[in-house]
């Protein structure tokens, strides 16, 4: 079996167990520069050596995460072969990952967050804030959601996570006007929350959501880096100031590992003052 033949076995059993298109794309791309680089070959030949001399040429060009996001499909996809029983030995077993620096996620000051609100000009733009502020959702979790999946008395909606893992998200009521002054301004039958301006109508996608928050930012002069990951940082720092524990802001976050949300906990010099007086 050659590798070309190994991903498409390897892909199907992935959408099987329900891996989003993007992951399934991202793992694409990573498959194509591993056989630009070694060669479409028998999967019996590749060998850990032949691995790691792949790896180390990809180090010099590549940040320690993204090493480790390579690194990890080739484990997977090694793994795999080795467990359908393609390869008698899994030649990727002894690969490890780079470390990583911890590097403290970036928010938004409330400054910030102001001018951001002050530059919206439509219902869209004020609703697509206040719901990327108020609920620490993922952009790609904003971008599949449904008005159906709202609940207007709780002021909630189910959302589908990484993994395809449904949870339950929160927003404010200030959150929900703005919401429903964006869905009664639209004429459409789309059942996407957010939509296009154009004809016809589309559910907003990743880019065009990110678009939306960049011409706000630069409407709004603000100086920080304008992305919608910093208003789940913001979020998760905000419930962390305010006194919620760590296990709370994992659930409500969607975070998979307690280690992923203890780096929040380095985030607010605030915060680790507060508990010093506590405890100390």
């Amino acid at each position: 079996m050659i590798l070309s033949e190994l991903w498409h076995q390897y892909e199907t059993d992935k959408r099987i167990q329900g891996f989003s298109p993007n992951t399934l794309k991202a793992y694409s791309l990573q498959l194509k520069m591993l056989v630009t680089e070694l060669g479409d070959l028998e999967i019996s030949e590749i060998t850990l050596i032949l691995l790691k001399e792949y790896l180390a040429k990809q180090s010099d060009r590549l940040k320690p995460s993204s090493l480790g996001h390579r690194i990890r499909f080739v484990r997977s996809l090694f793994r795999f072969a080795y467990e359908e029983t393609y390869l008698p030995i899994n030649p990727s077993l002894k690969l490890r990952e780079p470390k990583m620096d911890k590097r403290i996620p970036k928010f938004l000051i409330e400054e910030d967050v102001i001018h951001l609100k002050i530059s919206c000009q439509t219902s869209r733009e004020k609703a697509l804030l206040e719901f990327l502020y108020s609920t620490g959702c993922r952009i790609g979790e904003v971008e599949k959601i449904n008005i159906e999946d709202l609940n207007w008395e709780n002021c909630s909606a189910i959302v589908n996570g990484k993994g395809s893992k449904q949870r339950e998200i929160y927003f404010t009521t200030e959150c929900k006007v703005w919401l429903k002054k964006y869905l009664a301004s639209r004429q459409d039958s789309c059942k996407a929350l957010f939509v296009t301006d154009t004809n016809p109508v589309k559910r907003m996608a990743i880019p065009t959501l990110r678009w939306a928050i960049k011409r706000l930012a630069a409407r709004g002069a603000v100086e920080a880096n304008m992305y919608p990951h910093r208003f789940r940082h913001t979020y998760a720092c905000q419930l962390l100031d305010n006194g919620a524990p760590l296990d709370f802001i994992q659930g409500i976050l969607g975070h998979e590992k307690a280690s992923t949300t203890q780096i929040y906990a380095q985030l607010r010099g605030e915060r680790r003052r507060e508990l010093y007086r506590r405890f100390f």
